[in-house]
């Protein structure tokens, strides 16, 4: 379980910036390309999220929720990776 648990904690703190990244550069590099106003928006909003989520929020949730694991003691066992 705590194998499964650090596989999933490595995959969100590695692949949420690549995805969020990656979705953040296309969308940068593909709005002066649009004409319509409102695809462009669009495209603002998923480079926005983009950063946020795959940048900011992914390797911050992951270390803390690490921090929990590492010190919150249930049952007597800690969970450390």
């Amino acid at each position: 379980m705590a194998t499964t648990i650090q596989n999933l904690f490595t995959v969100i703190q590695f692949g949420g910036p690549l995805v969020g990244g990656t979705l953040a550069l296309g969308a940068a590099v593909a709005t002066p390309a649009v004409r319509r106003a409102d695809v462009k928006k669009e495209l603002k909003e998923i480079r926005n999220q983009g950063v946020i989520w795959g940048i900011i929020v992914a390797p911050l949730a992951t270390a803390i929720v690490q921090f929990l694991l590492n010190t919150v003691v249930s049952g007597g066992n800690s969970c450390a990776f």
